[in-house]
């Protein structure tokens, strides 16, 4: 028997969308648990999804070793299931239905003391609903788009990023022979931090998040400020949450049930291309980097953050702290309460040392 606030079991799940680090978390939580409490650990398949099916993995010490390099999530995941509105296959017509309370009775059959949430603002507000109807839960930040409150970074963010740069500085060898303008749509949603550490990273000439409103002119006149210069090619860093001037967001499609959002963003790197290259008249292209971002293994520095992540969410469970979210305070791993977390967005400050220094080395933001 555990000496840890009773705990025997503990489960894990994975919600929302892939995320460079994922299985570096599920691999922490699972060997702390072991090596450090003595405690049985168990998967949820397919994050919420799993936990209203009744599916649950016995995980072992060699079930989550050779993970930490791993792309995706070893449990699966999916972000089109809230308990709380869940639609029932079969049962589309009928709507969503509540069915919370048969995630508690599957979470008491299968006799978990406590639960660890991995996901974004979606899946942490859905963990911080089931904590209230007395759940014992423990929330980690996850997502590239790093808009997760009370926390100075999400794991997996730093690996878009890098991905992002990498292709900055590919697409200017091809962007400088043909005198092209180059526009990179990236992931971000409604939030700019991807574009903007991304462009920054790899020295975009213009980058436009939705934090910041945007004229096409200043974005023009910053193209041909370059050509005037001698550099006839520009690089486009813009978020796909950009909505076009006095427009609305550009979507690729509505999604009725997606626990995130009502729409998927989308195009409006096509659009500003074409926009660009119209009031211009210097050829331009468009990269939409799409999924590449949120593939593949995660950097060192994900790995670290994914670990101590997961270490911390084990040692809150064992302390019998429950109802919050692990999280990076400055250099050090805390936890936060959880109803700090629902609900809200980290966006970008506009007067923030990014985009202070963003400016200070000559990129527009197209408001100038």
């Amino acid at each position: 028997m555990s000496k840890h606030g009773g705990l025997k079991r503990i489960g894990v799940l994975t919600g929302g969308g892939d995320c460079p680090g994922l299985n570096a978390v599920i691999r922490a939580v699972v060997k702390t648990a072991i090596n450090n409490y003595g405690l049985e650990a168990y998967g949820v398949e397919d994050g919420f999804e799993g936990l209203v099916e009744n599916r649950f993995l016995r995980l072992s010490y060699d079930d989550v070793s050779g993970i930490l390099t791993q792309g995706g999530t070893i449990l699966g995941a999916s972000n089109k299931a809230d308990p709380f509105k869940y639609i029932e296959p079969g049962k589309e017509e009928a709507g969503p239905s509540d069915l919370s309370q048969q995630c508690l009775e599957n979470l008491r059959r299968a006799a978990l003391d406590a639960l660890v949430c991995i996901g974004g603002d979606g899946t942490l507000s859905i963990t911080d609903r089931l904590g209230k109807l007395g759940v014992p839960v423990i929330g980690v930040p996850k997502t590239i788009d790093n808009d997760v409150v009370e926390t100075d970074v999400t794991f997996g963010f730093d690996t878009a990023t890098q991905i992002v740069s990498d292709a900055v500085d590919r697409l200017h060898t091809t962007a400088q022979s043909h005198h092209r303008v180059m526009v990179i749509e990236t992931m971000g949603r409604y939030v700019g931090w991807l574009a903007l550490a991304g462009g920054l990273a790899g020295g975009g000439d213009v980058i436009l998040i939705p934090e910041i409103e945007y004229s096409l002119e200043s974005v023009c006149e910053a193209v041909n400020r370059r050509g005037r210069r001698g550099r006839r090619f520009s690089i486009v860093v813009v978020a796909e949450g950009v909505k076009p001037p006095g427009g609305d967001y550009v979507t690729r499609e509505r999604v009725a049930d997606d626990v995130h959002e009502q729409a998927r963003l989308g195009g409006v790197g096509v659009w500003l291309a074409r926009t660009i290259e119209d009031l211009t008249r210097i050829e331009s292209r468009t990269v939409v980097l799409g999924h590449l971002q949120r593939g593949g293994t995660p950097t060192a520095r994900d790995r670290v953050l994914a670990t101590l992540f997961g270490r911390e969410a084990m040692a809150a469970a064992a302390r019998g702290e429950f109802g919050v979210m692990v999280a990076l305070k400055n250099t050090e791993v805390a936890t936060v309460p959880l109803q700090k977390v629902a609900g809200r967005q980290r966006r970008v400050d506009s007067g923030c040392q990014f985009v202070q220094a963003a400016r200070s080395v000559g990129t527009s933001f197209g408001d100038e």
